[in-house]
């Protein structure tokens, strides 16, 4: 007896309907809610959208952006980075001791730094994965052993806890065309950063859904165990995780310091925790396993619109951490909600 193709049709693999298929994207949520706070601050003050408004927060969400990012993909994997923030100081205060303390090339001072920061990254990978102890421990050691090196090595070299005079160096004006420049498009002053920014999230996310690596990704985060019966390198790719963040502080820490020709001590320090927030945000789960690099773009361009937002409309500053807090425990809530609703209407 032959049967035909309806027949033999297994009800438990239908294709999912429009709706479901959306609810299942770890990004919707995120996407819903910069579209809800972008129409707010656009009618709640005129000078959110002035072109100089606009590059404002385009450009604070790319900084952040950069960052969230890069976490986003740590956290897919199953892990967190606490010293991202203080990467960002570290790397900058490299370059700019090295460079006006001793005369080292500008070009060769950015190679320096970002060495050692994948250095440091690749160091934090192995410590997780050779003592099994939790990512959360191992970076919060390292924020607090760079911070307090950041600002004593500093303070030793120069006397002060900031490097200056950065524009005087020679070759500064070439780098900054690629860290601290910015063109005109709309009449707005585009910074380079949100170039940066959106070649990042674009090169992050193509990784994550059409190449092998991000399908490790996706089963580092979610079943390590099963991951590494399967022949998946667990370790290379932890690794490769974590120095993507420390890498993604590097330039980070150059597009500021390009962009101010000055950096602080305890720059960056604070950050960290934004950086997990606008991931969360934009749908990454704490438990790892799933999330998405749009989605924490989304997320970083949250905050940079309420950030900014904020300011124009002339509100008190302290309500931005408040914001903080509520957006977190919102993203978790509804994260939790949509995916089970999802679960169960598929």
């Amino acid at each position: 007896m032959t049967l035909t193709a309806s027949a033999v049709t297994d009800e438990r693999i239908k294709p999912a309907g429009l709706i479901i298929t959306l609810l299942r994207r770890p990004e919707v949520g995120a996407a819903v809610a910069a579209l809800a706070i972008f129409i707010f601050f656009s009618v709640s003050t005129q000078a959110f959208l002035t072109p100089a408004g606009v590059a404002t927060w385009l450009y604070s969400a790319s900084l952040f952006g950069i960052m969230a990012v890069a976490v986003a993909l740590l956290m897919i994997g199953g892990e967190f980075d606490l010293s991202a923030g203080a990467m960002v100081g570290t790397t900058g205060l490299i370059v700019g001791i090295v460079t006006t303390e001793w005369g080292v090339n500008i070009w060769l001072a950015l190679v320096i730094a970002l060495a050692i920061a994948l250095a440091i990254g690749a160091a934090n990978a192995f410590v997780v994965m050779k003592t099994g102890l939790p990512s959360f421990i191992v970076t919060l050691a390292t924020f607090f052993i760079l911070q307090g090196v950041n600002l004593a090595v500093t303070k030793i070299i120069t006397g002060t806890v900031s490097i200056q005079g950065m524009s005087a160096v020679p070759g500064f004006d070439a780098v900054r065309v690629f860290f601290g420049s910015s063109f005109s498009l709309f009449g707005m002053d585009v910074k380079i950063s949100i170039v940066w920014w959106l070649a990042i999230t674009a090169l992050a996310t193509w990784i994550l859904l059409r190449t092998r690596a991000g399908n490790w990704i996706f089963a580092v985060g979610g079943q390590i165990t099963s991951s590494r019966q399967v022949g998946v390198p667990v370790m290379k790719v932890k690794m490769g995780l974590f120095m993507t963040t420390a890498g993604a502080g590097w330039l980070v820490g150059m597009l500021q310091l390009f962009d101010v020709s000055t950096v602080q001590a305890t720059t960056g320090i604070g950050q960290e925790f934004i950086y997990i927030i606008c991931a969360v945000v934009g749908g990454c789960l704490l438990t790892g396993g799933y999330g998405s690099a749009i989605g924490a773009a989304l997320g970083a361009l949250i905050y940079g619109m309420t950030l900014q937002g904020i300011v124009f409309a002339q509100w008190d500053n302290n309500w931005l951490k408040a914001f903080l807090g509520g957006m977190l425990l919102l993203a978790v809530l509804v994260n939790l909600y949509v995916r089970r609703q999802a679960g169960v209407r598929s």
